[in-house]
C-alpha cells in the first residue's frame, strides 16, 4: 500500500459485466479539492468535487491516434504519486512570484493492443491540470504519433450556467482573418444553448455551478508541438469536449491534427475551482505547470505606450503624426510609442530610422506593427511577408535591432493549427535573439506563454478596444466586456486591451462620431483591472490640455508590473473590484458595467486604518455627456472596511497617498 494519504486506489468487481472497475483519487494539499479517476468497462473518466460538492461530473478521458485508440479497451496498470513544491519568479503576469504546492498522480494505462498511455493529474488547492503522455507506438522504429481526436470532456451539474465566447466560423470577417478569438461573450447562459456559429467555444470558459461555486476551464503549455484546442458545443450527458481546429483554417493549408514525437505529451487541460470567484481571478495555474523554453537575451522593460492608430486610424501612420505621439509619450513619461500598419509605405524605412532616432532622443522607443502573412488570409496591410519565414524574420529583426526598435506587434493570424502554433513560437524565439519583445493581435489565446517565452508581452485574443471606435454598439458594450475579462480571458493570460481611452468622442477632433459611454475614472481604473506588462494609454495631444490635472497625474503613474493581485468583489459582466500591489504600494480598481450605480462595502485589509486617495465619479447631471470625475480622500476603517459608490458605467480607484 502506498504511504501518501492524499491518493487512494479502490478495486471493485463488476459482477454484471465480469470486469474490474478501477478507481483512484487525488486531493489538493488542503483536502478540499478532490479528483476521482475511474477506469470502468475499458474507458477512463474523471470527476471533481470541491468542499464536498460536485463541480465536474463524470467526464471522459482519452485520445485517438494513428498508432492506437486510447478511448476504449483501457486497463489500469500502475499509478505513481508525488508532491510538487517549487517557487519561481515572473515579470509579465499578475504576480511576480509563485509558490506552487500540489499533489501529482501519474496513471499508467494500456489499450487492447498493449500500447501504453500515461495520464498525469496535478492538483493544488484550487486548480487541476492534467495531460496525456504517449510513450511508444507499434514497431521498433515508431517514434511519432498523430493525435486525431481527444475524448477529453468537461461535464457539469445541470444547474450550471456558462459565461463563454463562441468560436468563429473559419475564413470569415475582415480579409478572411477569422477565427481570431474576437467574438462576444454570453452571460449566465444555459449549458445546452447552441454556440452562435456552430463551432463551439474558445478558451477560457467560465461556468457558474449555482450556489456551489465556479469553474474556469482552459489549457496551457501549447507550443509548436500541438494544436490550439477549444471546446465543442454541449452534449447532454457528455458535456463539452476538446475540439481541434477546423480543417478549413488557413485556407485549408496544414493539418488540423496534432503530430508529436514519442515519447511526447499533450498540453495541460486546466480547471480552476472555488466556492467564490477569488481563485478564478488569482490563479497562476497557466504558469505553474510550464517552464521557460529559453533565456531572455536582454532585460525586457515593462511600460506604457501611446498609439495614434486607435482613434486617428490608418492615415495617422505618417512621420508628423508619429512625432506627435512620441511627444505625448515623452510628456507623460511613457516608455514606448506603437507605430501601426502601413509604416512601410506611408513613412518608409529610411524615415522610420530617423523617427526611431527622434524617439530615443525623447527617452522613448518604438514598437512596430507587422502583418503575420504569409498566405493564410488576405489582410492587405503592410509590411507583409516579414514575419512568415525565418529568412524574412532575420532580415527584419536584424534591421530593427540595429535602429533601436524595442518590440513588435504582429497581427492577422487566424487559426489554431499546429503550423500556426509553430509560427508563434518561431517569431518569439527569433525576436528574442534580436532583443525584441512581442505583442500578438488578431490571434489565438496565449497558453502559458509569459513564462514559456520571456519576451512575450501579451495578446489581444478578445473583442478589444478598436471595436469601441468602429461601432457605437461596442462602445455601449465596453462595461459588459471589461467586467467579464478579469474572470476569464485575463485570468489566464496577459491581455492587450489596446487603450485606456480618454477622448470623449471617438474621433480626432474629440467632437464628432459617437461618444464614449464609460466615465474617465472607469477608463483609468481599467489600467488596474486589465493586466498587461506593456499597457496602451490612448492619450492624445488634445488630452494634455483637456483633462483635469489629477487625471493626468494618475495616467503618468500607472504601474504595469505587479507583485500581487487580490479579488475584492464582482460578478462577471456586471462589476469587478480588484486590488493589485507593486512593491509596497496598493491600487484598487473598480468598474461598473451596468446602467445602475452600485453602493459597495469593500473589505480592504491592505488599507486598514489608512487615509487613501479616492478617484470617483460624481452623479451624472442632466445634460452632461459623461459624469464629472473627482479626487478626494477616503478614510478606511480600522477593520479594513470602506464604503464606496460606483456610478453607472463608472469606476473607482483607491490608492496610497503619494
Amino acid at each position: 500500500m502506498r504511504k501518501q494519504l492524499f491518493i487512494t486506489t479502490t478495486l471493485c468487481l463488476l459482477s454484471f459485466a465480469g470486469l474490474m472497475a478501477q478507481t483512484l483519487h487525488v486531493a489538493s494539499p488542503d483536502g478540499k479539492l478532490q479528483v476521482n479517476i475511474a477506469c470502468e468497462q475499458g474507458r477512463a473518466s474523471y470527476s471533481v468535487n470541491y468542499d464536498g460538492k460536485s463541480m465536474v461530473t463524470t467526464s471522459a478521458l482519452g485520445l485517438k491516434a494513428d498508432i492506437g485508440d486510447f478511448t476504449k479497451g483501457l486497463t489500469l496498470k500502475d499509478s505513481k504519486q508525488s508532491r510538487i513544491d517549487r517557487s519561481y519568479t515572473m515579470t509579465r503576469t499578475k504576480t511576480s512570484s509563485s509558490h506552487f504546492i500540489a499533489n501529482q498522480l501519474d496513471i499508467q494505462l494500456e489499450n487492447n493492443e498493449r500500447l501504453p498511455i500515461t495520464i498525469t493529474f496535478v492538483v493544488s488547492n484550487n486548480d487541476v491540470a492534467f495531460r496525456y503522455t504517449l510513450l511508444k507506438g507499434k514497431g521498433e522504429f515508431c517514434g511519432s504519433a498523430v493525435i486525431k481526436k481527444e475524448a477529453t470532456a468537461f461535464n457539469f451539474p445541470e444547474k450550471a450556467t456558462s459565461f463563454i465566447c463562441p468560436q468563429s466560423k473559419t475564413m470569415v470577417g475582415f480579409a478572411q482573418t477569422k477565427p481570431s478569438y474576437e467574438e462576444e461573450y454570453t452571460a449566465d447562459a444555459p449549458l445546452a444553448k447552441p454556440s452562435a456559429f456552430g463551432e463551439g467555444y474558445t478558451f477560457p470558459c467560465l461556468f457558474h455551478i449555482a450556489e456551489d461555486g465556479w469553474v474556469l476551464v482552459s489549457e496551457t503549455g501549447t507550443n509548436g508541438h500541438y494544436v490550439g484546442s477549444h471546446l465543442s458545443d454541449y452534449q447532454p450527458g457528455n458535456g463539452y469536449s476538446i475540439t481541434f481546429p477546423n480543417k478549413d483554417e488557413m485556407k485549408g493549408m496544414g493539418s488540423h491534427y496534432a503530430a508529436i514525437a514519442l515519447p511526447g505529451h499533450t498540453p495541460w487541460r486546466t480547471l480552476t475551482i472555488g466556492s467564490t470567484l477569488e481563485p478564478i481571478v488569482e490563479t497562476t495555474i497557466p504558469y505553474d505547470v510550464v517552464e521557460p523554453l529559453y533565456e531572455a537575451s536582454t532585460n525586457y522593460k515593462p511600460g506604457r505606450y501611446t498609439w495614434g492608430w486607435i482613434l486617428w486610424q490608418d492615415a495617422s501612420t505618417n512621420y508628423d503624426d508619429q512625432v506627435k505621439m512620441i511627444d505625448v509619450a515623452s510628456a507623460m513619461g511613457y516608455e514606448y510609442t506603437l507605430v501601426d500598419a502601413l509604416w512601410d509605405t506611408q513613412i518608409g524605412r529610411e524615415r522610420l530610422e530617423q523617427l526611431s532616432k527622434y524617439a530615443q532622443s525623447k527617452g522613448v522607443k518604438l514598437l512596430l506593427w507587422y502583418n503575420s502573412n504569409g498566405t493564410w488570409n488576405d489582410a492587405p496591410q503592410g509590411p507583409r511577408h516579414g514575419m512568415s519565414t525565418a529568412i524574412a524574420r532575420e532580415h527584419e529583426m536584424a534591421w530593427m535591432e540595429r535602429i533601436g526598435i524595442a518590440g513588435i506587434k504582429v497581427d492577422f493570424f487566424g487559426g489554431d493549427k499546429q503550423e500556426m502554433m509553430q509560427l508563434y513560437e518561431d517569431i518569439l524565439a527569433d525576436a528574442n535573439r534580436h532583443k525584441l519583445q512581442v505583442i500578438f493581435h488578431g490571434c489565438s489565446l496565449p497558453r502559458g506563454w509569459e513564462r514559456m517565452y520571456p519576451n512575450f508581452v501579451a495578446s489581444e485574443a478578445f473583442l478589444a478596444s478598436e471595436n469601441i471606435f468602429f461601432s457605437e454598439y461596442h462602445a455601449k458594450k465596453e462595461g459588459f466586456e471589461l467586467t467579464m475579462h478579469p474572470f476569464s480571458r485575463n485570468a489566464v493570460a496577459a491581455a492587450d486591451w489596446g487603450g485606456v481611452l480618454m477622448n470623449r468622442y471617438m474621433s480626432r477632433d474629440n467632437k464628432s462620431r459617437h461618444q464614449r459611454y464609460t466615465s474617465d475614472i472607469f477608463e483609468m481604473a481599467s489600467s488596474i483591472v486589465i493586466q498587461t506588462s506593456v499597457n496602451c494609454v490612448a492619450i492624445y495631444p488634445n488630452n494634455l490640455e483637456e483633462l483635469p490635472q489629477f487625471e493626468l497625474d494618475f495616467l503618468r503613474e500607472i504601474p504595469t508590473t505587479w507583485d500581487e493581485v487580490q479579488y475584492i468583489d464582482g460578478y462577471p459582466t456586471q462589476f469587478v473590484v480588484l486590488a493589485r500591489r507593486t512593491g509596497n504600494k496598493w491600487y484598487v480598481g473598480g468598474l461598473n458595467g451596468t446602467q445602475e450605480k452600485k453602493v459597495l462595502t469593500l473589505s480592504l485589509p491592505m488599507f486598514a486604518g489608512k487615509t487613501v486617495r479616492y478617484y470617483t465619479d460624481k452623479p451624472q447631471k442632466k445634460g452632461e455627456l459623461l459624469p464629472t470625475s473627482e479626487l478626494k480622500n477616503l478614510k478606511v476603517g480600522a477593520d479594513g472596511k470602506a464604503k464606496v459608490t460606483i456610478q453607472a458605467m463608472g469606476g473607482i480607484i483607491l490608492a496610497d497617498i503619494y
